[in-house]
């Protein structure tokens, strides 16, 4: 959803202030697809006060093992590098802002 034109390693990303809700995904996942406009109405409604990530599983299987995902899709939202909320399956843009803004700090 969001851009840069400095790489930036994952664990940068999530340390910084901005949150960032991560979408760990698989191109085989109906429920993912279903998430993809979702997080699209997300980032239309947020805008850059969160920045979404999607994380394919089967490219990056140490990514999910990481952070023990065992189903997708799963959405973990990060702040400050810390996990500030988790859930497994299809939620809602509008529900998702909701969660974003009573977890994180501005």
């Amino acid at each position: 959803m969001q851009t840069s034109s400095k790489k930036e390693s994952f664990g940068e990303i999530i340390r910084g202030h901005t949150p960032v809700l991560v979408d760990f995904t698989a191109t085989w996942c109906g429920p993912c697809r279903m998430m993809k406009p979702i997080l699209e109405q997300l980032h239309q409604r947020m805008g850059d006060r969160v920045r979404i990530i999607k994380i394919d599983i089967d490219q990056s299987p140490a990514a999910a093992q990481a952070f023990n995902v065992s189903s997708v899709p799963t959405l973990i939202l990060f702040q400050e590098g810390q996990q500030k909320w988790r859930q497994s399956g299809v939620i809602q843009a509008a529900a998702l802002e909701r969660i974003i803004e009573q977890n994180t700090t501005k």
